[in-house]
């Protein structure tokens, strides 16, 4: 399982969750992998650690993403290490909840800077480093199209994700540099199950007609196959990676 296609991929929020079934998923596919991480070092190492046991070759970067001098150090750091960038995935983000009415500024601006000025930072870093027929996945979101109560400016959020994966797959014309976007649903992360009852898990698990929630690695197939040879006439396209549930 190492450098076997002499590609390298950074994901952004790469060390739990989605991002960490991501970024081990494309290890395994042969790329290096940069796991960007924000505050979690000792998930970030775990995993380095698991993908290079298991013959992958990855390191790990601390960067958060709304910052772009962090940004532009994080593909130095991938540059220094393995030559080059081939593969973006922007998985970091965050969701906090509440109806549009009752949220306050801090709830507005810190998913705005993480989820979308975040995606703006590397997307732009990304136009300007990525080699040619490289790849680019943003993380998106199934309530860019359901768009439940509670859910405005996440969603928000996500939708103007969207726009950008469009915007730049034009933009990038030229340099057979793909630009699509995975949109999952409901998916059993710590993230996700914390806080909630067995009944709404159990609520939510039933709402696609395949009748369960998503796994990370569920998603992480996904974006391998925007990632891989497979996927090199997909652009522009968002996948909503969900059951069926929208």
């Amino acid at each position: 399982m190492s450098n076997a296609s002499g590609k390298v991929a950074v994901v952004t929020g790469g060390s739990r969750g989605i991002g960490a079934a991501i970024a081990e998923r494309l290890a395994g596919d042969g790329f290096a992998v940069v796991i960007n991480y924000a505050g979690s070092a000792a998930d970030a190492e775990a995993l380095a650690g698991k993908i290079e046991k298991a013959g992958g070759q990855a390191i790990t970067a601390q960067a958060d993403v709304s910052d772009p001098v962090a940004v532009a150090r994080m593909f130095e750091m991938a540059d220094a290490a393995f030559g080059g960038v081939d593969v973006l995935v922007n998985n970091a983000g965050i969701m906090r909840l509440a109806a549009i009415a009752d949220a306050d500024d801090a709830l507005f601006d810190s998913q705005i800077a993480i989820n979308l000025k975040g995606t703006f930072n590397t997307l732009r870093e990304a136009a300007r480093r990525l080699r040619n027929g490289g790849r680019i996945v943003n993380l998106s979101s199934s309530q860019a199209g359901l768009l439940s109560p509670t859910y405005g400016i996440y969603a928000a959020t996500k939708a103007a994700v969207e726009a950008l994966t469009h915007v730049m797959a034009k933009e990038l014309r030229g340099r057979n540099i793909t630009v699509n976007a995975v949109a999952p649903g409901p998916t059993a992360t710590k993230l996700f199950l914390d806080g909630k009852t067995e009944q709404l898990i159990d609520h939510l698990a039933k709402l696609a007609p395949l009748e369960r929630l998503g796994q990370p690695t569920d998603v992480a197939a996904a974006v391998s196959f925007l990632a891989g040879p497979d996927g090199g006439w997909i652009n522009g396209q968002i996948l909503r990676a969900n059951g069926g549930i929208i």
